[in-house]
């Protein structure tokens, strides 16, 4: 790990695919803030490329004849950063359809300043459309995760080249989860992660269908399943409880209730009374969170109808292992209008 003093050399890398009007937001909130800012494309066929030239950043399209994943935009990105500017030190991501919090940069580098320890840091993603739709509110109480030392973040983060480098940045075969998977990388290496209490960025879900929620879940529940078959054993553990969860709920307590029907004449029916017991209890740790009144039932709710997309997600992984074929991206959103 290298702790020398920090040079705060920053660029961006944002990445997208026909994210509209919302990319053009997202780059403009940076000008200014960082050296470089570079674009990488995933296949849009909006004006996307043509607007990102256009507020002055490098742009990079990815190979069509590859599957699109997240992590191999966000490592094309990085890399052609590095290799153009090699007096680049920190590099903020951020995703085509999040604008930047004018107030994040300084706090984020003076905190990576002050602790060469830490390879990445984190803000609070908020969805800039929260009440719009109870979608849209489930990802900003998705996003409220605890502040301080942390085992990994999301898309959004302020990272070290040094620590990108050293693990060799994202894995490009994940579809979903590729920042976690780093996270797990990085810290197995002596750095260190944080999350801030500041606002970092504004997303724009853009979910007004249960389909689009419904798809989002199930890349949740893949997410976890590869996840958990790349670094579930000791000591990382990484997202075994979770899946574990998923499997239980998603899928063995519905299969036994149903599977013994013929035999207990329906009274096995009578152990999907747990998942009231399971609500009940994600509504209490909501509420110990102080979520209003609302937001702890939505989320309560929402956690435990989501235990069956995740499932889906989970069967989906292994159904491709067992085949050999690498998994299809799995998207939720459509073209911005």
């Amino acid at each position: 790990m290298n702790s020398a003093p920090l040079a705060a050399r920053v660029g961006l890398v944002a990445i997208g695919r026909n994210e509209g009007d919302r990319l053009v937001r997202a780059l403009n909130s940076v000008r200014g803030q960082v050296d470089v800012i570079v674009y990488v494309d995933s296949g849009s066929t909006d004006d996307s490329v043509a607007n990102a030239r256009a507020v002055g950043a490098e742009v990079v399209e990815l190979d069509r004849s590859i599957p699109f994943t997240a992590a191999r935009a966000r490592n094309l990105g990085w890399e052609h950063l590095v290799a153009g500017h090699p007096e680049i030190e920190l590099i903020q991501f951020i995703d085509g359809d999040c604008e930047l919090d004018a107030a994040w940069l300084p706090s984020a580098i003076a905190e990576l300043t002050a602790n060469p320890q830490l390879g990445v840091v984190a803000g609070r993603r908020r969805e800039r459309y929260r009440n719009d739709t109870i979608y849209n509110r489930l990802c900003d109480i998705e996003w409220d995760t605890p502040v301080g030392e942390a085992k990994a973040v999301g898309g959004d983060a302020l990272m070290r080249v040094a620590a990108l480098r050293q693990v060799g940045g994202f894995d490009p075969t994940l579809i979903a989860g590729e920042e976690p998977e780093l996270c797990v990388r990085i810290r197995q290496q002596g750095w260190t992660i944080r999350r801030l209490p500041l606002d970092m960025t504004w997303h724009d879900a853009a979910m007004t269908r249960f389909g689009q929620w419904w798809k989002r879940t199930v890349r949740a529940g893949h997410a976890f399943a590869e996840g958990a078959a790349r670094h579930g054993r000791p000591p990382e553990r990484h997202w075994v409880r979770e899946s574990r969860s998923i499997w239980l709920w998603g899928l063995i307590v519905p299969a036994l209730a149903i599977g013994f029907t013929p035999l207990t004449r329906g009274l096995s029916l009578l152990v999907l009374v747990l998942y009231g017991l399971l609500a009940v209890r994600i509504w209490q740790y909501a509420r110990r969170r102080q979520l209003p009144m609302s937001d702890a039932v939505a989320y309560a709710l929402f956690t435990v109808l989501g235990k069956f997309p995740q499932a889906v997600g989970q069967l989906k992984f292994y159904w491709h292992q067992l085949l050999g074929r690498p998994s299809q991206l799995i998207e939720y959103k459509g073209p911005a209008s």
